[in-house]
């Protein structure tokens, strides 16, 4: 048995073989599964009521493997959203992101691999716009936090409601504020854009490494260059870093110097905290997490990479010469202010 936490796997008090199978179908049977199939994966759900009358969703997936089945709970976290200001954002990029959100039109995207944040991250950014004032309208999959005020859609590939069908279907609602889950074609990309342009504000997300890999692939998806330099208002890209256990983290000296490219961001010798695990953390050396991030908004100089189809490099190379900082650089940042490890930031950048 194992739980991820903090997106870390840790072993448990393992299960006797003699009541595993007993403890499968349990779930199966709570989770309104077939309890007589074992041969083919199966979904579920399961609502455990805790003490306080506080009810508790659980997404139950099994996988059939060669040693019997696999049982996996998700705890959906409904109705627990992350505050804008507890997202990781230093104050100036607060400021800006505010700005750019509270315009009446523009395209916002956040990317990142899965399980970075990106979902909350958007759903933060939603907070910051009123939905008694303007229109709100999303598509997702699925809808994760039911959110008041606003018209959540949830596309279903057996009833061939797509995220392009569903963003067609969107812009016939009047919407002022359009959330689409993710960029997956480039249907739903080039509808998204027009949306920009035509005076929505669009906010989604795409499976990218960084904000450079997110422009580039804008225009790889097949949509006029011209139409995503006009659209695109601010790109973020952004991991989770586990935060050091503040009753054991303890503090050492750095033994060699962490680059990032040509920088020396923090030299042999620096006054680092390093994890060392109590009860409060499961022996992890971590209890929580906090996001880094790295955040471009779009300008002329910019624009004009977009329009000609720049390679990547010539990005970077305007990231450089303007000291934009890298999500490794942010990390690093966490790691001078004491809160999480150099090893944490090396291993999620």
């Amino acid at each position: 048995m194992r739980l991820r936490v903090d997106g870390a796997l840790v072993d448990v008090q393992p299960i006797s073989l003699l009541v595993a199978a007993n403890v499968v179908s349990r779930v199966k049977v709570l989770a309104k599964m077939d309890i007589s199939e074992r041969r083919l994966p199966q979904d579920g759900q399961i609502a455990v009521e805790l003490d306080e009358g506080k009810v508790v969703h659980l997404r139950c997936s099994t996988f059939p493997a060669s040693q019997g089945e696999k049982v996996v709970l998700r705890i959906l976290s409904s109705q627990q959203l992350v505050a804008f200001d507890k997202l990781g954002f230093d104050a100036v990029t607060q400021a800006r992101l505010r700005e750019v959100v509270l315009r009446p039109q523009g395209f916002v995207v956040t990317s990142g691999p899965t399980g970075a944040g990106k979902t909350s991250t958007l759903y933060a950014l939603m907070k910051l716009i009123d939905p008694r004032d303007v229109n709100v309208v999303t598509l997702e999959d699925p809808v994760e936090v039911e959110l008041y005020g606003v018209t959540q859609g949830q596309v279903s590939t057996r009833t061939g409601f797509t995220f392009a069908t569903g963003l067609r279907a969107i812009l016939r609602q009047d919407p002022d504020v359009i959330l689409v889950g993710e960029m997956r074609d480039s249907e739903t990309a080039g509808i998204a854009m027009q949306a920009a342009l035509t005076g929505h504000l669009v906010l989604s997300t795409l499976h990218t490494s960084d904000t450079v890999e997110t422009i580039v692939r804008l225009v790889d998806l097949g949509v006029e260059p011209w139409i995503v330099a006009n659209a695109l208002s601010a790109v973020l890209a952004q991991r989770l870093v586990r935060l050091v256990c503040p009753h054991c983290k303890q503090s050492s000296k750095l033994e060699r110097d962490v680059w990032d490219g040509d920088d020396v961001l923090l030299t042999a010798g620096s006054e680092v905290v390093r994890p060392a695990g109590c009860d409060l953390c499961m022996r992890t050396g971590y209890r929580g997490r906090t996001g880094i991030f790295e955040v471009v908004e779009l300008d002329d100089e910019l624009r004009d990479l977009v329009k000609s189809k720049a390679p990547a490099r010539a990005y970077r190379e305007i990231y450089g010469r303007r000291r934009i900082p890298s999500l490794r650089r942010a990390g690093f940042e966490k790691i001078a202010a004491g809160l999480t490890t150099v090893e944490e930031v090396l291993r999620v950048t």
